[in-house]
């Protein structure tokens, strides 16, 4: 039987920031994934590589002053802990932003990870200065994105390999946590069948043995339950959300599958908060699936129209980009689980960005020369992958007039949309754009986010009027519930240690990341502020790597 110091249960990103710094400090580490090594990296590697980080560099050349007290307020106001167990979420919370504000970017820069000079300005809020959202932009795209941000990792963990402290074992799925007098003894489990799927389709879980492996210390990093309809519509918030919608995407691959949740649960480990969640609301059906239901998240700029499904414009807060789980309540409270954006070839050149590295290849090839060629020397177009999904996306309508527009909604929609009713509502804001006042939220949110340099170069189109054939042609998107995060998750302590029941930790059992609700069991509380999912990955793998319980 293998022998280890610690067993790493996950290889995505908190797994590989754990096993890293448990190589430094010379442990012996067994790495355990049910994925095939080309899964090496998990969820990051889909990932746009954004990370949320206070007083940057990057922010101060952007003309963006933030300090640690500014991003900690953000965070509470959008977290808005109210319960005696988000004790450890809120120590979390206070640590990430200590971290994100100080040795984090240091840190991550003398690894070798870059980003582009642009910070991106997200979850604006919309609300009151003490409620949801960034006061200032604090999303720093990593060049190279998602596979430029865990490639730093893996590689240290790759040395280590070469070194003969790290050994992967892939196809390798955890059945037990094996605890010995209410302490980790190791996990065993079943051996997966090879499978030579690409990087995140569905993979095979044929048996074709048994494994056993011993170590002192278990830290599962095996992610959250985003790839599970079941288990996402089980833990649904119903009373706060809404009903849990009937057809949903999944922004995440099948992999994700939350089992180590319960297996976690059943060596002593504690769910907190599993009814936090973090779904998006500008999903679009993948033309091109890599996985089961594949959805693309559209990061919208503040200008595209949005209205419900029976036609009927969303009020702010609910606008592209402001506030995802308010506006998720907004589209459930009308019986729908979708909803549409109506926007123009101008908008859609320079606001719209879809999620994922590879649907930004400019960005995941780290090369100014693709970015130019991509974002500014391509005339009326948006980019390669947005003009695709343009072209071939099932949800996507495109039209030089109104009319044509509502017709083409209502073949791809389930609810008859009414042209005129359409119309009086984009005129009406179309009336606001002939000077620099107005009294539409949406056009005043516009002129404001025109002010910061970096949307104003890149991410927010100048006003004009929609109905000018001149900003033409019309474009519509059907806009589906997308799944993406879990924000609840084991209890951990600052060290990553698993809380038990009786609030001490369980000797031997650690975990980060998703699982954790990237840290303390879910120290987003109800809300995100983006690039917080890679960083709390970061954060509480590495401090589960450097924790001295781990001997």
């Amino acid at each position: 039987m293998e022998q280890a110091d610690a067993i790493i249960v996950g290889a995505g990103l908190a797994g590989l920031a754990a096993a890293a710094e448990l190589g430094d400090r010379g442990k012996r580490v067994i790495v355990v994934d049910q994925e095939p090594r080309s899964g090496l990296g998990g969820q990051a590697f889909w990932s746009l590589g954004g990370l949320f980080m206070v007083d940057t560099p990057e922010q101060r050349r952007m003309g963006i002053r933030d300090s640690r007290d500014l991003a900690l307020s953000d965070w509470m106001g959008s977290a808005q802990f109210d319960r005696p167990e988000d004790a450890w979420p809120r120590k979390w919370a206070e640590a990430y932003i200590d971290f994100a504000a100080g040795e984090m970017r240091p840190w991550l820069h003398q690894m070798g990870l870059r980003w582009f000079p642009v910070v991106g300005w997200a979850e604006r809020g919309g609300g009151f200065a003490d409620g949801h959202g960034n006061s200032v932009p604090r999303f720093h795209i990593t060049w190279g994105t998602g596979p430029g941000t865990m490639e730093h990792f893996a590689r240290r963990c790759i040395e280590h390999e070469g070194a003969g402290l790290i050994s992967f074992q892939f196809r390798h799925r955890v059945d037990r946590i094996d605890m010995t007098n209410g302490a980790a003894a190791g996990v065993s489990g079943t051996v997966l069948a090879d499978d030579t799927a690409p990087r995140g389709a569905s993979t095979n879980r044929d048996a074709v043995g048994d494994f056993a492996f011993k170590a002192a210390s278990v830290i599962v990093t095996s992610g959250g339950i985003g790839g599970n309809f079941e288990m996402v519509r089980k833990a649904w918030p119903t009373a706060r959300l809404g009903p849990a919608p009937k057809e949903m995407i999944a922004g995440v691959p099948a992999h994700v599958d939350g089992r180590m949740i319960a297996i976690s649960e059943q060596a002593g480990g504690q769910v907190i908060n599993g009814d936090r969640m973090w779904h998006y609301t500008e999903g679009v059906k993948n033309w091109d699936p890599i996985w089961p239901a594949h959805g693309i998240r559209i990061l919208p700029g503040p200008s595209s129209m949005w209205f419900d499904a029976t036609g009927k414009r969303f009020a702010p807060p609910a606008l592209p980009g402001f506030d995802s789980m308010g506006t998720l309540r907004s589209i459930l409270a009308t019986g729908y689980d979708y909803s549409w954006f109506v926007l123009t070839q101008k908008i859609i050149k320079k606001e719209f960005a879809l999620s994922g590295s590879e649907q930004n290849p400019d960005f995941t090839s780290a090369s100014w020369r693709e970015v130019i060629r991509q974002r500014i020397l391509s005339g009326k177009r948006a980019t390669g992958p947005v003009e695709a999904f343009k072209e071939h996306g099932a949800d996507f309508v495109v039209a030089d007039d109104l009319d044509t527009l509502v017709a083409g909604m209502n073949r791809i929609g389930d609810v008859p949309l009414d042209a005129g009713t359409l119309r009086a509502q984009i005129e009406a804001r179309d009336r606001q754009v002939d000077n620099p006042f107005s009294k539409d939220a949406q056009m005043m949110a516009i002129h404001a986010a025109r002010h910061y340099r970096g949307d104003r170069l890149i991410r927010t189109a100048k006003p004009h009027r929609f109905l000018d054939p001149a900003n033409g042609p019309l474009i519509a998107v059907k806009l589906h519930i997308l799944t993406r995060k879990t924000l609840g998750g084991l209890q951990t302590n600052l060290d990553s240690q698993m809380i038990g029941a009786d609030g001490a930790p369980v000797p031997g059992l650690f975990a980060a990341g998703e699982v954790a609700g990237f840290g303390g069991g879910g120290y987003h509380g109800y809300n995100a502020l983006e690039g917080t999912f890679l960083g709390g990955c970061i954060f509480s793998g590495r401090n589960a790597g450097r924790s001295t319980a781990i001997a």
